[in-house]
């Protein structure tokens, strides 16, 4: 039994309203099963067969005349020149979800949407399992250590399969080695692109300073920017932008850094058990990872562009999210600790007093288990982020304190 996915609902709407949809997302997200469920009544096919793709390539015509309905074509980038030709086909059948492609590089896939099939593909970016779809799984009494070690890809969840978290990670980053990096680089030291992948998991949580990566890893600024450019196609990693309106302070214009999975964090960074996260030096910023990354999810899944910020002042003043949100501007702050403190909301609320009214009331998201109402601010245990609009909305229990 697979677990549901919240983006069910997004393929079935784009699929009224588009002749295409497209799912990209990271390998072994999911794509090709959500694909595959939504849409039952299509044959399905994947490019990654040598024989399947060598027919599409030899004979895109002919291909694509074997699905009269419609189809899943899933790893599409591996034949991209099959957009091309899908565009005839959907022009003349004007028939609205007829084709489902899926593809785990958003070099080839994008590229081929935006020459061949701008205004006629749905879009639907899927990432792994998010808190929420954990939460009505057979693993919703997992602690938050655990959510974060284990990270979110569906193969570690199924319950007919018994794989050890490390196994299965060193087995995804020897294949993405092996077959993503070499289609989109040439990497003549693959030991060195590894030691670059480690550098960068060391670096999530943080702003973005290409000169020392690249010095750390002893390669050029111009490699590390084109590396690094690779993970973020292949959904490895993201960038997440500082917000850039001026509250008469200088704001840093420095990118920060952010694994798009906890679990691969976590084995990168040799972090042994679930258990060692509760001291793990690191815990904090892979909390900040695991936070960020759920509330991109969570945009993703509802249809949305990431659209995430970060502030920070130049007196180092800084709060880790900002977004928009019906017309105001939300500040979250993220903090591993289960045990809530004041001090806690400095930060949100010199961000307050610069936004003027145009911020909402700050969000103040943490390790701990209750959630509950400040007179200012609301604070957000870490079991209900993305259970509703907005990075971490205020649950039906929350109750109201009365606090300074």
């Amino acid at each position: 039994m697979t677990i549901a996915r919240t983006a069910a609902n997004l393929l079935a709407r784009l699929a009224r309203g588009f002749p295409v949809i497209a799912i990209a997302g990271p390998r072994q997200s999911g794509k090709s099963t959500l694909a595959r469920e939504v849409f039952a009544q299509r044959p399905y096919v994947t490019l990654e067969d040598p024989d399947t793709r060598a027919l599409a390539l030899a004979d895109p015509r002919r291909f694509l005349a074997r699905f009269s309905d419609g189809a899943v074509l899933d790893e599409v980038q591996r034949a991209p020149e099959l957009l091309s030709y899908l565009q005839g086909r959907v022009d003349a059948n004007q028939r609205m979800g007829e084709f489902i492609v899926t593809g785990s590089q958003q070099f080839g896939l994008m590229d081929g949407i935006t020459q061949s099939l701008a205004g006629r593909v749905g879009m639907l970016q899927l990432l792994p399992l998010s808190n929420v779809e954990l939460l009505h799984s057979a693993s919703a009494g997992a602690s938050l250590e655990e959510r974060m070690w284990l990270g979110g890809y569906p193969a570690l969840h199924a319950q007919f399969r018994e794989l050890q978290p490390q196994t299965w990670f060193a087995s995804y980053v020897a294949t993405y080695l092996e077959r993503d990096v070499r289609q989109l680089l040439n990497v003549s030291n693959l030991a060195l692109f590894q030691r670059f992948v480690l550098m960068c998991a060391a670096r999530s949580g943080q702003l973005l300073n290409l000169n020392s990566l690249a010095a750390d890893c002893g390669i050029s600024q111009p490699t590390a920017r084109q590396w690094l450019t690779v993970l973020q196609a292949s959904y490895v990693v993201t960038l997440l932008p500082p917000y850039h309106r001026n509250f008469g302070k200088r704001l840093v214009k420095t990118p920060k850094l952010y694994f798009l999975d906890t679990g691969l964090l976590c084995h990168l960074l040799r972090v042994a058990d679930a258990l060692a996260l509760q001291t793990h030096a690191q815990r904090g910023a892979i909390f900040e990872t695991w936070v960020v990354t759920e509330v991109i999810k969570h945009r993703y899944n509802q249809g949305l562009a990431a659209d995430l910020y970060f502030w920070r002042d130049n007196h180092g003043v800084e709060l880790d999210l900002v977004y928009e949100d019906a017309g105001r501007l939300q500040a979250v702050e993220i903090k591993s600790g289960t045990t809530f403190a004041m001090d806690w909301l400095a930060g949100a609320r010199r961000w307050k007093a610069m936004a003027g009214a145009d911020a909402a009331p700050p969000i103040v998201l943490y390790g701990g288990a209750e959630s509950f109402e400040l007179a200012d601010a609301r604070v957000v245990s870490w079991r209900e982020i993305g259970a509703g609009a907005g990075a971490a909305p205020q649950p039906p229990s929350t109750r109201r304190i009365s606090r300074p």
